[in-house]
């Protein structure tokens, strides 16, 4: 019965490997880096590029022109490609005619994320919208975590965070914060389960029963 309800958005509110796919695979393209496999590619969706690329592209020296090439894709349209999985906005609906605070905790950075939640149709749910910032200011989940609690005046021990990828349920621990998994996102399998997410929901209506809402 936590008062604030902390959500993940890629994989968790959205479907957006879409448009990120697409502007990964051009930044790729243009800087004359192998493609990628397909369960490489789904193991990316959610930690920051900085950190998750340079392994895959043969280190740093071609981070700056893959991250400029990406970012100069996904913000001319790509990041609009995506759609509120079924079932999420009933979820929000729910939790707000209960009286809980929401917030969405990204490691996208927050100039993408906050636009894409109003794209989504979602933003009125949201008391804030966090997210990385464009200097990886916030490089951790943990740190975008902390920013929405400090925003808000939270305590961590009155929350739930909600993702589906593993960095969110540690992210959320380093500050006493259990996580609910989205396992309809782009969790590799087994993934949450390691991490420690419980419950695990396999679809985004089974949170109402998961956050004790009433639907």
């Amino acid at each position: 019965m936590a008062d604030l309800l902390i959500f993940d958005l890629d994989g968790t509110l959205s479907d957006s490997a879409p448009g990120i796919l697409a502007a990964l695979r051009h930044a790729f393209a243009v800087n004359d880096v192998a493609p990628l496999d397909p369960r490489t590619e789904q193991a990316l969706l959610g930690p920051p590029f900085y950190t998750s690329l340079p392994p895959l592209i043969g280190g740093e020296s071609k981070l700056p022109g893959v991250l400029a090439a990406y970012r100069e894709a996904y913000g001319s349209g790509g990041m609009f490609d995506t759609t509120a999985y079924d079932g999420v906005a009933d979820v929000l609906a729910a939790a707000r005619a209960g009286g809980r605070r929401l917030a969405v905790a990204t490691s996208k950075p927050e100039p993408y994320a906050v636009p894409i939640v109003e794209h989504l149709g979602l933003s009125g749910f949201f008391d804030t919208v966090g997210g990385d910032t464009l200097d990886g200011g916030r490089a951790t989940k943990a740190l975008v975590v902390g920013e929405v609690l400090a925003r808000l005046g939270a305590d961590p021990s009155d929350a739930v965070m909600i993702g589906d990828r593993e960095h969110d349920v540690y992210g959320a621990r380093e500050h006493g914060i259990p996580c609910v998994g989205a396992g309809w996102g782009y969790g590799l399998p087994g993934e949450l389960a390691e991490a420690g997410a419980d419950p695990i929901c396999a679809h985004p209506s089974e949170l109402v029963t998961a956050l004790g809402l009433v639907a």
